[in-house]
C-alpha cells in the first residue's frame, strides 16, 4: 500500500508540474498573439497598402497607394448573385430570396464612393435618407461603419450641410469620397470640405482627441446635439475652406493618401455659381497634413487655381518610380502632375512646397482650337479636366480626362505616360493615347497586361497596356459613373441602369453574367477577405460564393 501511495503521489506531482508548464506556455502564446496583432495595427500605411491584397483587406480607394482597381492575387470570386426581393412594405432585403449574398446593409438614397474594408470593419459614404438615429434627420452627409462579418451597424459620422447651399454642397449627395484606414484611424473628406481623422471604434470606447462632436453634428450656430456610442469619434479636424480659403464647386471629394507621417489631400477648389469666376485662384489644389495632428505641412507649387476649368475632384496616387516616390495628381486644369511628396520649407512665404517633378497636358491641341477658333469649355468637342485618379503601373501613369456628369457627353482621351521623365513632358512622355473614349470619370484597372476603363457615355474598353491597341469594347447603353474592378480572371462593372456585369478578363469579350439591382450603381465594386462588395445607390451587398 505504501508503494502504491508513493507512486500515486509521484504521478500527481508530475501532473501538477505539467499543468503548470502548459499554463505558462498558453500565457506566452497569448502574449505573442497580442504583440503580433499590435504590430499589424501599427504597420505603416505604405507597407499595409503594398500588402493589402495578400492580407485580404481593401483599406482605401484603389486598395493601395498606386490606386490600381485590381487585385492581382485574389481567387474564387463569385461570378454571379441574386440580390433577392424586399420584404413587403419595406426596403429590407429578404435574405431567403437571395443567392450568394452573405448580408445586405441599407444605405441612404445616393452612394458614390466605394466601400473600404480593414480590421474587421467596413466603411462607406452616403446620405441620410435612411436615418438610423431620430436625432439626425434631414439632409446630411453620412459615413457608415459596419461589422465586416455580419453587416451589423456599428457607428456613423453625421455631417450637416454647408450654410452656403448647393454652390458648395449639393443637396442629397452625402459624403462622396471613399475613406482611408491607417491602423486605428479613418481619414475622410466630408461634404463640408473638411479633413477628419476618426477613431475606428467610434465613441463606443470613449471620446479621444477632439471633444466637440455634438457641436460638429449640429452645424453652424446651433446648440450641440447629444452624442451616443454609435456616433463617430473625431480625433482631429482640418477645415479647408476656413484654413485655405478654397471654394469647392458643388461638392468636396478626395480619397486621401496616407504615407509615413503625412496625409495628402486634394482640396476640391473650383469655380463659383457663375461658372466663370474662380473665388480662390491662389489656394492650393493639393496639400499635406500631419496624420497625427492635422497640422498643415505643405502645398503644391503648380499654381493650378487660375486655370481651373470647373471643379477639382481627382484623388492623388503615390508610388515609387526608379526608386524615388512620386505623388501623382489629376489637375482641374486638365494637366496630370507628378510631385515630390516631401514638403520643402519656404520660410519667406511661410509655407512648404510639394515640388513639381513633371507635368503632362492631357488635352491635345485640337481639343482647344478648331478651324482657327478657340473652343470653349464645356463644349462637347472641347477640352476637359481630370476627375479620374491617375494609376501607376510598371512606371507608367494611366489617366483619362472628363467633366462633371451634369455637362453630359463629349470627347475624351486616355493617356499612357512615361512616369520617369522630368519637367514639362507633354511632348516627350507620351507612350500612347486613345481618343475613341468619351469623357470619363472612371479610374482604370490594369490587369494581366490589359487596361479596362469606361466612359460616361456608357462604353467600356479593353486596351493593350503596352500599346494602347483596342482589344474589345462593350456598350452598356447606360452612363458609367464608377470604375471597373479586376480580379481572379474576371472584370466587374456597374452602370447607371443598375446592371452589374461580370466579364471574363482577356483579349476577347465574353460576358459571364449580368445582375439587375434595384437602383443605379455609381460606386466601384471591391473585394476583401473572400467577399465581393457591390454598392448600388441604396444598398450594400456582401456577395460570397455559398456551397
Amino acid at each position: 500500500m505504501n508503494l502504491i501511495a508513493t507512486i500515486r503521489q509521484l504521478f500527481n506531482s508530475q501532473l501538477a508540474a505539467r499543468s503548470s508548464q502548459l499554463m505558462q506556455f498558453s500565457s506566452q502564446l497569448a502574449a505573442r498573439s497580442s504583440q503580433l496583432a499590435a504590430a499589424a495595427l501599427m504597420m505603416p500605411v505604405l507597407g499595409s497598402s503594398v500588402l493589402a491584397a495578400a492580407d485580404g483587406d481593401w483599406p482605401q480607394w484603389g486598395g493601395t497607394n498606386q490606386r490600381n482597381m485590381a487585385n492581382l492575387t485574389a481567387k474564387g470570386l463569385p461570378t454571379t448573385f441574386d440580390p433577392g426581393t424586399f420584404k413587403p412594405g419595406t426596403e429590407e432585403v429578404d435574405l431567403a430570396t437571395t443567392k450568394n449574398v452573405k448580408w445586405v446593409a441599407k444605405l441612404g438614397s445616393q452612394t458614390y464612393g466605394n466601400p473600404v474594408i480593414a480590421n474587421g470593419r467596413i466603411y462607406v459614404g452616403t446620405n441620410n435618407e435612411s436615418p438610423r438615429d431620430p436625432a439626425h434627420v434631414g439632409d446630411r452627409g453620412i459615413l457608415y461603419c459596419f461589422e465586416e462579418a455580419t453587416g451589423k451597424f456599428l457607428w456613423q459620422l453625421v455631417v450637416p450641410k454647408l450654410d452656403s447651399g448647393k454652390v458648395n454642397d449639393w443637396e442629397y449627395l452625402g459624403i462622396t469620397a471613399s475613406p482611408t484606414v491607417d491602423g486605428d484611424v479613418v481619414y475622410i473628406v466630408t461634404n463640408r470640405c473638411e479633413v477628419l481623422a476618426l477613431d475606428v471604434h467610434g465613441l463606443a470606447n470613449g471620446n479621444q482627441g477632439h471633444q466637440d462632436e455634438g457641436k460638429q453634428m449640429a452645424g453652424t450656430n446651433k446648440p450641440p446635439l447629444p452624442v451616443t456610442p454609435t456616433d463617430a469619434d473625431i480625433l482631429w479636424r482640418y477645415d479647408m475652406m476656413e484654413e485655405l480659403g478654397v471654394f469647392p464647386h458643388n461638392a468636396a471629394n478626395c480619397s486621401v493618401i496616407v504615407d509615413g507621417d503625412l496625409v495628402y489631400v486634394a482640396t476640391s477648389n473650383g469655380q463659383d455659381w457663375t461658372h466663370v469666376n474662380i473665388p480662390s485662384p491662389n489656394s492650393p489644389s493639393l496639400i499635406a497634413l500631419d496624420k497625427k495632428t492635422g497640422e498643415f505641412k505643405g502645398e503644391d507649387d503648380a499654381g493650378i487655381g487660375p486655370r481651373i476649368f470647373h471643379g477639382g475632384w481627382s484623388s492623388p496616387s503615390l508610388a515609387p518610380v526608379n526608386g524615388k516616390p512620386l505623388l501623382f495628381f489629376g489637375g482641374a486644369d486638365g494637366v496630370c502632375y507628378a510631385f515630390d511628396p516631401k514638403p520643402v520649407p519656404d520660410p519667406e512665404n511661410e509655407t512648404a512646397w510639394l515640388k513639381t517633378v513633371w507635368s503632362y497636358d492631357c488635352n491635345p491641341p485640337h481639343y482647344k482650337v478648331k478651324d482657327g477658333k478657340k473652343l470653349k469649355y464645356p463644349a462637347a468637342d472641347a477640352y476637359s479636366e481630370i476627375i479620374a485618379t491617375p494609376v501607376l503601373y510598371k512606371d507608367r501613369v494611366y489617366v483619362a480626362v472628363g467633366q462633371d456628369p451634369e455637362h453630359g457627353e463629349g470627347v475624351g482621351i486616355l493617356h499612357c505616360i512615361d512616369a520617369s521623365k522630368t519637367g514639362d513632358v507633354t511632348g516627350t512622355a507620351k507612350i500612347w493615347s486613345y481618343d475613341k473614349i468619351a469623357r470619363s470619370i472612371s479610374t482604370v484597372a490594369v490587369y494581366d497586361g490589359i487596361v479596362y476603363v469606361g466612359d460616361f457615355s456608357g462604353f467600356f474598353f479593353a486596351l493593350d497596356a503596352e500599346t494602347g491597341k483596342e482589344l474589345w469594347t462593350h456598350d452598356f447603353k447606360a452612363h458609367m459613373w464608377g470604375s471597373a474592378f479586376a480580379a481572379d480572371g474576371k472584370v466587374f462593372v456597374g452602370d447607371e441602369s443598375g446592371t452589374f456585369t461580370v466579364f471574363e478578363a482577356g483579349k476577347d469579350k465574353k460576358i459571364i453574367s449580368q445582375v439587375s439591382l434595384s437602383s443605379p450603381i455609381y460606386a466601384t465594386p471591391v473585394y476583401a477577405n473572400g467577399v465581393l462588395y457591390v454598392a448600388c445607390q441604396t444598398h450594400l451587398y456582401a456577395v460570397q460564393v455559398k456551397p
